[in-house]
């Protein structure tokens, strides 16, 4: 299958380039805490030996700036870091990193006084002194509350857009290049609409294609190939990352089904309908990182998935979220949605809140909150 794809400009990420000429990077995420050295460096170690091209670390704090540096030492792939909040960790971490990604929408959170244009020449400043590339990581989870104002409560792709361009212009301003941007959903639909939106008027940017939430497997690798089958057959994505809920011991998955999808839409296999479980139950639920506080967080969405088994053809959303970072806010959306801390899951409806809860007695509660909300839509 010859697939033309978009003219974008070439960007660097260490040892490899992404963009039009250049062959599709896939990518994954490390799932230990940083600050663990040596389970890190296993992890990355073993990410590298199942095909990454890049591996993504989160840094939160200085402690796994440090750590960094050792990773940093013991491995050899190209890392990007994640800065999540603490955007002044860039200038910390730059020296060993290939590719730092920060989310537009967490730029509100430390020095609140200061705009965010400050924060962001801050940012291309370090990756630009440190030859890093920069990744423009908008999440529909965490978009940037100023353009949420602009929209109505409906619309989750125009503040994605209007943030993503917005930052576009202000990193080329700074004579800023070296970036690509990403656009994630939870829904492989609204992925398909919100990059290809983009994508019509910015072609010239490279884009990191992604599932956000995909969930556990086989089901999330169906959602992130129904929306990486319709853009790159269109010639949409530069670089990939298969988001999958699995234990750290099995993240090599991830890599193995994005080089499964890659080579299957270059061999002319791809559906032609876009349509996944529209009119049935959607469990979502995040992939497992660093960011993660229990690890009981993954057998938890297993559970979930096995329990509402039952509620299979009614059109409910229940979404399963890993930490405090991404939970509270991409679970707004779903008519169900539990975030785990270290010792409590927070079970909500929508946006409201209904209480925490141990890991033991969740279930229970979700199935009773489940049920109304299925005699709910019957009735509604």
């Amino acid at each position: 299958m010859t697939i033309e794809r978009n003219p974008t400009r070439s960007v660097t990420i260490g040892s490899i380039k992404i963009g039009e000429k250049h062959p599709i990077a896939v990518q994954s995420m490390t799932a230990t805490h940083t600050s663990d050295i040596d389970a890190t460096v296993e992890q990355v170690q073993a990410l590298t030996a199942a095909g990454a091209d890049v591996v993504r670390i989160a840094v939160d704090s200085p402690r796994d700036a440090e750590a960094l540096v050792e990773i940093r030492r013991q491995t050899s792939v190209n890392i990007s870091v994640d800065l999540q909040e603490n955007y002044r960790l860039a200038e910390v971490v730059a020296a060993n990193v290939d590719k730092i990604r920060y989310n537009p929408g967490h730029l509100y959170h430390i020095e609140r006084e200061k705009k965010w244009q400050e924060k962001v020449r801050f940012i291309a400043a370090v990756a630009r002194d440190n030859n890093c590339a920069l990744r423009v990581g908008v999440n529909c989870g965490s978009v940037d509350p100023a353009k949420k104002e602009l929209f109505s409560e409906d619309d989750s792709i125009g503040p994605m857009l209007a943030s993503a361009w917005e930052h576009c212009e202000l990193l080329e301003s700074e004579q800023f290049e070296n970036y690509c941007v990403s656009l994630k959903d939870s829904d492989p639909l609204k992925v398909i609409e919100v990059n290809r939106m983009f994508a019509e008027k910015r072609p010239d940017i490279p884009l990191h294609l992604g599932v956000t939430e995909a969930g556990l497997p086989p089901d999330g690798v169906i959602k992130t190939r129904v929306a990486f089958e319709q853009l790159i057959s269109r010639g949409i994505g530069d670089t990939i990352r298969v988001s999958l809920t699995v234990p750290n011991d099995r993240k090599g998955e991830e890599i193995a089904a994005g080089r499964g999808i890659l080579q299957d839409i270059e061999n002319g296999r791809v559906r032609s309908v876009v349509n996944f479980n529209t009119e049935g139950l959607n469990i979502i639920s995040c992939p497992s990182c660093s960011r993660v506080e229990n690890e009981a967080f993954i057998q938890l969405a297993e559970d979930v998935k096995a329990m509402t088994a039952y509620a299979k053809t009614h059109s409910v959303t229940i979404a399963v979220m890993g930490c405090r970072v991404n939970g509270p806010g991409e679970t707004d959306d779903a008519d169900l949605g539990l975030w785990c801390g270290p010792k409590y899951v927070n079970l909500k409806k929508g946006p409201r809140e209904l209480g925490r809860y141990e890991y033991d007695v969740i279930l229970e509660r979700l199935k009773a909150e489940l049920d109304i909300v299925i005699d709910e839509k019957r009735q509604g």
